[in-house]
Order: C-alpha cells, then sequence, then structure tokens
C-alpha cells in the first residue's frame, strides 16, 4: 500500500479514535487510579499508633573491618510542566496543572562490589505515578551516551519505580491507554523525567565510596489502609490468619554510610501506601504523601550535626495494589453519612458519593493536609528506624548480582500450584475497571464486584466492540472478568497497553529486591517475596557471603520499569473490584510474575566470574516517536495594558501571624517556557545580617505557586504566590520577609524566552 493510502486509512482511524477518546474520557478512565502529628524532642511519650522517635543513647558502631560495597547516591529535579498538562493518575481529563506546590525528584542509589566493577545495580525513584517503557528506554539510552565509565549500567541493572504518586504533570507514557486522558504524548513531560534521571545516576556515580549497608524495619500503623477488603477476605482464611493486618504496615529500610567518616549519606525505604491523598479536584504538582516524606527526612539532615550534605531519602513504593492513605475509611458524601457498601463500595447503588477520607478531610484543600500529614507519618517511622539501626540494623554483606528479562505475557504458559498448566492472556480491563475506587470514584453506572455478565448498560459493549470486540477465546481465558477494553489486542494506532513485561530482580547480600511493573496488592505482594525467599533458600549461599546462615531479606519496589496495572490474586481476581479488573492478564497473573522470577533466581547465585546469559526476550515496542500530541504549545506571552512582567498586581500585607497565609499576585507568563529544573519558580527570602537569604522555594510544601490565563488571545496571565507560614514543617524565625517571583516570557514573532523576575512588598511575621 502507497504511503498515502495509509497516512488516510490513519487519519480516519485517527478520526473515530479521538471519538471514541471523548466518550471514554467522559466515564472518566479512573485511577489505576485528612489530627497533625508534630514531634517535641522534649517529649518523651509516644503518640497513639506512632512509635518514639527518640535518637537512641548509643553512639554509631565504629566498623573494625574492610567496607563491603560502593555506594553513592543522587537526587535530581524532574518537575515536567505544571499547568496546561493533565495530571496522571486519576485519568481525569478535567484534571488539568495549575501551578506547582512541591517539585518532583529522582532519587537514584548505586550499590557496587568493591572487588568487581561490574557488579552494581542503579535503584531509581522517581516521583511519578510509575516506571514506563519508553522512560527506562530513555534512561538507558541516555546512560550509553554519557562514557565508558558508564557502561556498567544496563539493562539487567537499572530499575526504574514510580512512587505512584497521582498528582505529576502526564503525558509522557509509552502506550497510548494512558495517554488518552493527557491528549497525547508531551515531549517535555517525557524529557524532564529522563534528563533528572540522567542526572540524578551521574550525581550518585561521580559520589561513589566506599560504605556500609544496614538494613532494618518498624511498623507505621496509622499511613494506610486496605480500600478493597471484600476481596482481600477471599483469600484463604488460614493464609490471613498468617497475618495481622489486611495491609503490610511494615516499613523497610537500607541506610548508606560512608566509611570514611561514618556519617550516613541516604536511606531507601519500601512502605505500601497509594499516592492518592492529594484529591481528584486538586491541580498542584506535588510528589504527594510520599514526596513529603522524602523531602522532610532531607531537610531533617542538612544539619552539620547529622549526615553529609547531600543526603537522599528514597521513599520507595511496596506491595501497594489495595492501599489507601485514606486511613479514616470510605464514606457516602451524599448527606447521609453512612459508610459505603462494602462489596461494591456504592451508595444508593452508585458510585459516585463513595469517597475515602485521610486524616485532615474536614479541611477543603484538594487533599492537601492530609497528605502532609501521612507524609509526615512515614518520615517519622521512617527516621526512628534510622536512629534505631545504629545499634540494631543488620548489615550487609555477599554479592552484588542482578538479572532482567522480557517475557511475553499475552500467551505465557505456566504450572499451576495445583500442578495444572494454564496460561495468560493478551491484556484485557474488566467493566470494574471503570468503576474507579474509594480513592478515585468512577463515573455512570460502573460498579465493582461486577463478574461474569456485567451490570451495566448495555451502551458500554457497543462501545467497547467499536474498538475490539474480544473473541470467545479470549472471554474464557480471563473469566470471570467481563472484558470492557480488550486493550492488550488493540494495535490501532498504537498499542493501548504493554503484553510485554519486564521481569527483574536485584540482590545485595541478603536482600532481593523484586522489581515489579505492575500494583500488586497486599496479598499478591506476600505471595510473590515468600515465593522468592523459599526459592532463595535452597540456593547455595556459601560460594557467595559469608552469611550463609541468615534467611534472605525480600522487599518489593514499584510499579518499575513499565506499567502493566495491577496484580491481584486469583482469589481476588475471582471478585472483582478494581484491582481484580484491572489484573491485566487474567487469573493467573500472580503465579506468571512469580514463575518468571523464581524460575531465574539461580543466576542471582552463581559466583562471579561464572556468567549463565539469560535470555533476553522480546523487546517491547518504544513509541516515542510516533505518539500522537494533542496538547497546544505555548504561542506567546504579553503583559496586560500599562502593565510589565513580573509587576504586583495585589501586594503583601505589612505583618502576618504563624498560622496566616502570604498571597501577592504578580504579572505572570506561562510556566511551560522554562520548567527551570534544579531551580525555582518562586522564594521566600528572609533579611538577615544585612543580606536577602532564600529560606523557602519550590521544594518546601506550604509554599505555593499558581498560575492563571487571564486572556488566550492577548496571552496574558497571573501567578498567585501564598505562604502558609509554619504549615510545611521547618522553623520559621521572626523578622522581615519579602516573596520573589522567577518566570520566563515568550516572545511574539520571534519565540525567544527571556527571563524576568518580581518581588513582593517586604512584610514582617511576629
Amino acid at each position: 500500500m502507497a504511503r498515502s493510502h495509509i497516512a488516510a486509512a490513519l487519519a480516519i482511524a485517527s478520526l473515530g479514535l479521538i471519538i471514541t477518546f471523548h466518550l471514554i474520557s467522559q466515564f472518566g478512565l479512573p485511577s489505576v487510579e485528612f489530627s497533625r502529628f508534630s514531634y517535641d524532642p522534649d517529649d518523651t511519650t509516644t503518640a497513639p499508633g506512632q512509635i518514639s522517635i527518640l535518637p537512641p543513647a548509643s553512639q554509631p558502631p565504629v566498623f573494625d573491618h574492610e567496607p563491603v560495597y560502593l555506594l553513592g547516591v543522587g537526587k535530581a529535579d524532574i518537575t515536567g510542566p505544571v499547568v496546561e498538562i493533565n495530571l496522571m493518575g486519576y485519568a481525569d481529563p478535567n484534571q488539568v496543572g495549575s501551578g506547582l506546590r512541591q517539585r518532583l525528584y529522582s532519587r537514584a542509589f548505586i550499590v557496587g562490589s568493591s572487588d568487581n566493577p561490574e557488579e552494581r545495580i542503579v535503584y531509581l525513584v522517581l516521583d511519578t505515578q510509575s516506571g514506563d517503557t519508553a522512560v527506562r528506554h530513555g534512561i538507558l539510552e541516555g546512560l550509553k551516551e554519557l562514557g565508558p565509565e558508564y557502561g556498567f549500567y544496563g539493562k539487567s541493572n537499572v530499575a526504574v519505580t514510580g512512587t505512584h504518586s497521582h498528582s505529576g504533570p502526564g503525558a509522557w507514557l509509552n502506550y497510548l491507554l494512558p495517554q488518552i486522558t493527557s491528549k497525547g504524548f508531551e515531549r517535555q513531560s517525557y524529557q524532564a523525567i529522563v534528563d533528572g534521571a540522567l542526572l540524578s545516576i551521574t550525581r550518585a556515580h561521580e559520589s561513589l565510596a566506599p560504605g556500609y549497608l544496614t538494613v532494618g524495619e518498624t511498623e507505621i500503623h496509622n499511613a494506610n489502609i486496605n480500600r478493597s477488603p471484600f476481596a482481600y477476605l477471599a483469600n484463604p482464611k488460614q493464609e490471613r490468619g498468617g497475618y495481622e493486618h489486611e495491609v503490610d504496615k511494615t516499613l523497610q529500610m537500607l541506610k548508606f554510610q560512608s566509611a570514611e567518616d561514618g556519617k550516613e549519606r541516604g536511606v531507601l525505604t519500601w512502605f505500601p501506601v497509594h499516592g492518592t491523598s492529594m484529591l481528584g479536584n486538586n491541580t498542584l504538582i506535588s510528589g504527594d504523601n510520599k514526596g513529603v516524606a522524602a523531602v522532610l527526612f532531607e531537610k531533617d539532615m542538612q544539619s552539620p550535626e547529622e549526615g553529609s550534605n547531600g543526603f537522599v531519602a528514597g521513599f520507595s513504593q511496596a506491595n501497594v495494589g489495595d492501599t489507601s492513605p485514606n486511613v479514616l475509611g470510605a464514606y457516602c458524601e451524599d448527606g447521609s453519612g453512612e459508610k459505603c457498601n462494602f462489596e461494591d463500595s456504592t451508595c444508593g447503588g452508585r458510585t459516585q458519593p463513595c469517597h475515602g477520607r485521610g486524616p485532615m478531610f474536614r479541611k477543603a484543600d484538594e487533599g492537601a493536609s492530609s497528605c502532609f500529614e501521612i507524609g509526615q507519618r512515614q518520615y517519622l517511622g521512617a527516621k526512628a528506624l534510622y536512629l534505631s539501626m545504629a545499634t540494631e540494623g543488620k548489615l550487609l554483606s555477599g554479592p552484588v548480582r542482578s538479572f532482567h528479562t522480557y517475557r511475553d505475557f499475552s500467551n505465557y504458559t505456566l504450572q499451576h500450584p495445583n500442578g495444572s498448566v494454564v496460561k495468560t492472556c493478551p491484556a484485557a480491563l474488566g467493566y470494574s475497571f471503570a468503576a474507579g475506587t474509594t480513592d478515585g470514584p468512577g463515573a455512570f453506572d460502573f460498579k465493582q464486584n461486577d463478574t461474569g455478565v456485567p451490570n451495566a448498560n448495555p451502551l458500554w459493549s457497543v462501545v467497547r466492540n467499536f474498538l475490539r470486540e474480544p473473541s470467545e477465546t479470549q472471554k474464557a481465558c480471563h473469566y470471570p472478568k467481563p472484558i470492557l477494553l480488550d486493550v492488550g489486542e488493540i494495535e490501532r494506532p498504537y498499542l493501548w497497553t504493554p503484553n510485554i513485561v519486564d521481569i527483574q530482580i536485584l540482590r545485595i547480600g541478603q536482600l532481593l529486591v523484586i522489581i515489579s511493573p505492575g500494583e500488586a496488592t497486599t496479598m499478591a505482594g506476600r505471595r510473590w517475596k515468600e515465593a522468592i525467599a523459599a526459592s532463595a533458600s535452597t540456593l547455595d549461599f556459601t560460594s557467595s557471603t559469608s552469611n550463609e546462615q541468615d534467611p534472605p531479606i525480600v522487599v518489593l519496589g514499584g510499579p518499575a520499569n513499565s506499567y502493566t496495572h495491577y496484580i491481584a490474586t486469583e482469589e481476588e481476581y475471582g471478585i472483582q473490584r478494581y484491582e481484580g479488573a484491572s489484573t491485566l492478564y487474567g487469573p493467573h497473573t500472580l503465579n506468571a510474575y512469580i514463575n518468571a522470577t523464581t524460575s531465574l533466581l539461580p543466576h542471582l547465585f552463581y559466583p562471579s566470574g561464572n556468567k549463565h546469559p539469560i535470555e533476553p526476550g522480546p523487546d517491547p515496542p518504544i513509541h516515542t516517536n510516533i505518539s500522537y500530541n494533542f496538547n497546544s504549545a505555548v504561542r506567546f506571552d504579553r503583559p496586560p495594558f500599562f502593565k510589565q512582567f513580573g509587576q504586583v498586581l495585589t501586594d503583601v500585607a505589612p505583618s502576618y501571624q504563624r498560622g496566616e497565609t502570604v498571597r501577592v499576585t504578580f504579572v505572570g507568563a506561562n510556566p511551560r517556557n522554562n520548567l527551570r529544573l534544579e531551580g525555582t519558580f518562586v522564594a521566600v527570602e528572609h533579611l538577615g545580617g544585612g543580606k536577602w537569604v532564600t529560606v523557602r522555594d519550590d521544594s518546601d510544601w506550604d509554599l505555593v505557586y499558581r498560575w492563571r490565563r487571564t486572556s488566550t488571545v492577548l496571552g496574558t496571565s497571573e501567578v498567585e504566590v501564598t505562604w502558609e507560614v509554619g504549615e510545611g514543617g521547618g522553623e520559621v524565625m521572626g523578622g522581615l520577609y519579602r516573596v520573589r517571583y522567577f518566570g520566563d516570557k515568550k516572545n511574539l514573532g520571534s519565540g525567544d524566552v527571556e527571563a524576568f523576575e518580581g518581588v513582593s512588598g517586604v512584610f514582617g511575621i511576629e
């Protein structure tokens, strides 16, 4: 067929898809997804549900042996466009960025053998909804361009995980489905993540130095609950009886310590809680609760007395699938105040009024207070553990290993635990996927716990069949999931979701890290970790570690490398709540992941130099150069008549008390002109010693930047800066302050971008 015919066919197909996308966006592709606790150093009591954060009396240990690892940590800014781009997570086309509450970061952790430079691993924690196939591809390609000294890092040992924040800019993912509500693929959004990730790796690599790794764990009882307990209860009673809670309450930590001076360089933690504290009506960019936790920890460690400059705190996800930060439970917001229906999370038969409540839910702030609280609870628990590990942590030793391969899960054959031979299926999403969750309800008549014949308007089967009608074989393979979107078999204009999945595990001595491309539910993650631990216990540790008597320590991190939606147990899948309906590859998805990882586990235990190649598997497609983009570019900026860029429109008051909000408005320009990576859009400056010193910037939770377009035709806009004095942690001294705004205007005609600044009047804090 001639190229012109292909173009014409694609144009016609695209028009049909756009119409269909509009229909889908209207029922809101749901999210694959509020008591403040304060630390008083003079208070020796422990608040309810929270562990003590008092430091131990003893001093940090002094090791009398050689350093066992090369360690590097690095952090870099990955904040993409903060306005005019749909947020990634809730899949609501109306949730478009309008500003910034806290910058997003990539945090890189490198662990290497001190004896063999080829034995290294890189663990990235991105303040994004997930990992992604194209993002990982871009990072790997970028590493190749950095030169031969970065040749140690590649497919097998680089893990790209996301914190699962639902408050970051979207339009950076590889596959079509998540692109729909973000109006395609936006290169600026994608490149900010890739470039920032590479910079964080570069900083970690350049900081490589001998050091020690210590692992420990604690429990945090007030930061997560199970949002699908009805599905969880479908798991065997005996199995459930082995656990105290319906979600994992354990936070596990890996502490990085310098061998030269004994100072801590960073911590990497795993704890499962959804990044849905910020609600679906929020339009400010942030890293949600885990972003809060990380920044609080890092700022705490900036003092000369603790740690070294450049301390990096990574708060990675774990088996997050059915967890929620809305710890007060789900209630009907229809005036009744009743709890939502237990089985299907409805109120009067409808999903829309059912919403989870965070610890500060009564504050009308789009979830910001609850988000800070849940983040602070993770930080406080992690800091207490960090302090206790000085005397109670377990020192890791042993080799650094990793493997990575791809497997096609559209037809993966495996032996079921009952002995039968089963297969996975091409990816598909069930009707309950469109019902959403208590963190972000769906729309129309969709409900969770919808199995067999779907209980929904027949119109949706017409929409489904217009896209692709699933075959009888596909229906049987996914049963009891009623298929709404046969996404794994739609290839026009390009693949909607992945069928090829990443299989990866990292090893650091006794520690094994499962890199999960999907959101494993609580029980799915437990089974997976137990299977890996059981398999590892049968392998020969004697040739590879001096701690052969210690059992393996297994953690799970994700969603990573790609995004394969959810991983539910077979029993949960049978209930078909949101998590089961979003388990892409059928009822045997979890067992397929367990099979694929345990079968390759011996590769992590071969002696150094004894190479056993792993079949790389089929490469996934990369769509960065063929993806559609319907997001409009910035044309130009102009100030209003008789005004100048940066001019103050509404100035600050003469003075404020702690707890009040400072507010100032400037003549602005579109922040997409310059993302100001590694910089800031706004700052609060304090007058001290005759000099203005920055005390707040974009990294601080209590300083908020909002942008508003006032005229599209004239290209005018305003920037409002608010400082919630004393609300985001950190000391606020009395004295004189001012607010500074940094903007960039795009000139009409030339398209050149020029920087400008604005400064508020001086105000006092009493």
